[in-house]
């Protein structure tokens, strides 16, 4: 049985989108697949790990379990926003400096979450990066130790 497709208008990391949805599409499948939006990864889809994490109207959504139509009028950012015109961010400058990666897959999904949480907290203590900055965003591979040594060196720029 195809439900009735609906339209819906969204901006993407500044570019306008209108794109023809079934009602039950995922804004993850939406951004990935019909968008090409490829800084987001799919991972649990249930919201466990995070690696989907956008900026919907400047809230920071695990899109694997938001409907595509929730989206509608919205302003989204991915990952690839956070560079300006090619020059890294200080968060993804962080990131890179301090190693806080290896497969990657995680890391779109948990440099979204801390931009916002950096914006609401922007001096947090190791205890609340691990505790609040990071929580809802799983790591299988770095054991966190470089990941909170980078948003403290982020968080540190941010006061500069």
């Amino acid at each position: 049985m195809s439900s009735k497709k609906v339209t819906v208008d969204l901006t993407v990391n500044g570019e306008p989108h209108s794109v023809s949805v079934e009602p039950r599409e995922l804004l993850s499948q939406t951004l990935r697949e019909r968008l090409g939006y490829t800084s987001l990864n799919i991972g649990c889809e249930s919201t466990l790990c995070g690696a989907c994490t956008v900026h919907t109207d400047g809230k920071a959504v695990k899109s694997c379990t938001r409907l595509t139509v929730q989206a509608d009028g919205a302003d989204v950012r991915t990952a690839s926003s956070l560079a300006d015109d090619g020059v890294l961010s200080d968060l993804q400058t962080a990131f890179t400096e301090e190693h806080a990666l290896q497969c990657g897959y995680c890391t779109p999904g948990i440099m979204m979450a801390v931009d916002e949480y950096l914006e609401d907290n922007p001096d947090p203590s190791r205890e609340e990066i691990r505790t609040e900055a990071l929580q809802g965003n799983l790591c299988r591979c770095t054991g966190y130790e470089n990941i909170v040594d980078a948003i403290e060196v982020a968080s540190d720029a941010l006061e500069d």
